[in-house]
């Protein structure tokens, strides 16, 4: 029995260290981004259960599992291959020390050829809630895909009503570009959203200008 337990936890292990996303780090605005890895589970669902009320309005029905360890390893998988592929950049939101989780942002459906567009979402944790992290995260994100992307644009959308993501947004260059009707299911329901669109030279003080 001892030994089958060994080999169950080093068979875990190693599925851990498979599964892990590696990929760029990317630090300014006082935070760290970086891909998340399989050691970041209990600081991940920890912070996503206690923040549940606070973000489930503004995101899609999470599934039953969403928090549960099976889940965040498919997750894990997902995002391995989408960055191999050059498809999507998830990063979790860190502190400078890059110990202190506060979210996560994603660049996502990233186009090539005669778009370079790439598509921003981001969630930060409601106890470290409007203390300025998305709009450093956001800065530090479009500077690495304007310049190690080399993208032309990045889109991003939030609800009408989410006054605090629009601010953000705005804050970090982006413009409002209009209103899309039932433009993305959130929370079970089909809901119009506002369109943000920003070009390098949109970037507030330049901060995300190529080089």
């Amino acid at each position: 029995m001892r030994g089958s337990i060994r080999l169950i936890c080093a068979a875990m292990a190693l599925l851990d260290w498979m599964t892990d996303a590696t990929g760029p780090v990317v630090e300014g605005h006082g935070t760290l981004l970086r891909p998340p890895r399989a050691g970041d589970y209990a600081q991940w669902a920890d912070m996503r259960e206690r923040s549940r009320d606070y973000l489930q309005p503004w995101e899609p029905a999470w599934p039953d599992d969403d928090l549960s360890r099976a889940a965040y390893r498919r997750r894990l998988g997902i995002y391995a291959r989408e960055m191999e592929l050059g498809h999507a950049w998830p990063f979790f939101i860190f502190d400078g020390t890059g110990r202190n989780l506060k979210g996560a942002i994603t660049l996502s459906n990233v186009r090539r050829g005669v778009a370079e567009t790439a598509t921003l979402g981001y969630w930060i944790g409601q106890s470290v809630s409007g203390q300025g992290h998305a709009t450093a995260a956001v800065r530090a994100c479009t500077r690495f895909a304007f310049t190690s992307l080399k993208l032309h644009r990045i889109e991003a959308s939030c609800l009408p009503t989410n006054l605090a993501s629009r601010r953000v947004l705005e804050k970090a260059g982006f413009r409002n570009e209009g209103l899309a009707k039932a433009y993305l299911k959130i929370n079970g329901r089909w809901a119009d959203h506002l369109l943000f669109g920003l070009l390098p030279e949109d970037a507030e003080h330049g901060d995300v200008s190529p080089t």
